[in-house]
């Protein structure tokens, strides 16, 4: 079971983490919501709780509770320039489908 970054995510999500000494690295996973069904959780973790899986890939923490791995797992996390729209982008090989707005899957 692994979350992966790709080094342009990493670089991002480190520079994010810069100055914010109490974080220890993204906070990673799924919610129900949407039309599909699940929707990412993406935040900044300050701890690591018990029921928490962490991967660590380019020097970059990625926290993710052990209900939503079920989910995520082999997911790779990249970031993505495309003009003025920039973002994480999940290659989720779990995912089935997703709505129209992009915005929730199903599994």
């Amino acid at each position: 079971m692994a979350v992966t970054l790709t080094q342009s995510a990493a670089e991002h999500v480190a520079r994010m983490l810069e100055g914010k000494k109490s974080m220890v690295g993204l906070r990673f996973g799924v919610k129900s919501s949407g039309c599909s069904g699940f929707a990412y959780i993406v935040d900044f973790a300050s701890e690591i709780e018990d029921d928490d899986e962490v991967f660590e890939d380019h020097g970059v923490k990625v926290v993710v509770d052990k209900q939503s791995l079920t989910f995520v797992d082999g997911t790779e996390i990249d970031f993505t320039r495309d003009g003025i729209n920039e973002g994480l982008r999940f290659n989720n090989p779990n995912m089935k489908n997703e709505c129209g707005c992009g915005e929730s899957f199903n599994i």
